[in-house]
């Protein structure tokens, strides 16, 4: 498991026992991601990799700050990064370089790519089938980019959903189905995109960030929602119909937040527990997401988890 504050990443080679290992503290922790025993670790457009309890840093002259991580590869390891601007490149470990990927750069449909502040877009997450074939990248402001090719060319899904999405994610025991929270709540589609049912029933709020799915129970879901971009009333649901209906998460877990539980801030493990973090507290659930304890509370706010 990794975890990250705004200054410092930890590493958590075994949840169950003993506290998270500070890595170091390398300021900034923009994205985090995770594979078997391979770690990444992005700072602006710097990479730090972690493979057992070995660490390589690389510097990857981006000139753009890296927003979102996905291991594609683990030997040699290869690596998808989306980056404020909304580009993605293909990271190589053993070159220690990352290209651009240029069918996405190509998209016609980057010209209505947007922020509300007028900023430039970004790729704020990435997920791929358990096969690989088919992935998936976050656009903000700009919906969803699908790849059915391992990443070689990417096309728009069907722009029914709403446009505003601040997490995509997978489950390994549904290759088909894709799953995002966004402005307007939860939508799922269970045709790799092609088409998609807005799940919103039972949240008190549409506002979404975060979303994760249980590894082998492509119905077990985790959102949250508030009242806005700037948070108030943040809170997390769980659902074990694929977000037909949706439970207010409260036993052992806030039943209120005055900030987003935001992107990347929730997360299932492979063995089914359910994490989230809170303000300092990284909590924890071994039921399906209905009971929660605290795991582990920190100096500064988690900013970001990600659990392999």
């Amino acid at each position: 498991m990794l975890i990250a504050t705004k200054n410092v990443a930890f590493t958590w080679s075994s949840p169950v026992a003993g506290e998270p290992v500070s890595i170091s503290d390398i300021g900034d922790v923009r994205a985090l991601a995770e594979c078997d025993d391979i770690g990444l670790i992005a700072r602006d457009d710097h990479l730090l990799v972690r493979q057992a309890n070995r660490y390589r840093g690389f510097d990857l002259d981006l000139d753009e700050r890296i927003t979102a991580l996905l291991i594609t590869d683990l030997m040699p390891l290869r690596a998808l990064i989306g980056t404020e601007g909304a580009h993605l490149y293909e990271f190589d470990e053993d070159s220690g370089t990352a290209r651009r990927v240029v069918p996405f750069d190509e998209l016609t449909c980057r010209r209505d790519w947007h922020t509300p502040w007028g900023g430039p877009p970004a790729i704020r997450s990435l997920a791929a089938s358990s096969d690989g074939r088919t992935v998936y990248a976050d656009i903000h402001v700009g919906s969803i980019m699908r790849s059915e090719d391992a990443g070689r060319t990417w096309e728009p899904v069907n722009p029914s959903l709403h446009e505003d999405v601040h997490q995509v994610a997978t489950c390994p025991a549904a290759p088909a189905t894709v799953y995002a929270n966004t402005a307007n709540a939860v939508y799922v589609s269970e045709d790799r995109g092609r088409s998609w049912a807005h799940r919103a029933n039972g949240l008190h709020a549409r506002y979404g960030r975060a979303i994760a799915v249980h590894p082998n129970d492509p119905a077990c879901l985790l959102a949250s929602v508030s009242n806005g971009p700037r948070g108030g009333d943040g809170r997390l649901y769980r659902s074990d119909n694929s977000g037909r209906h949706w439970t207010h998460v409260v036993d052992g877990f806030p039943a209120s937040c005055e900030r987003n539980i935001d992107t990347s801030q929730i997360s299932y493990d492979l063995q089914g527990r359910a994490w989230a973090a809170v303000d300092d507290m990284l909590i924890v659930s071994d039921d399906r997401a209905q009971n929660w304890t605290t795991a582990w509370t920190v100096h500064e706010p988690i900013t970001l988890i990600t659990c392999a």
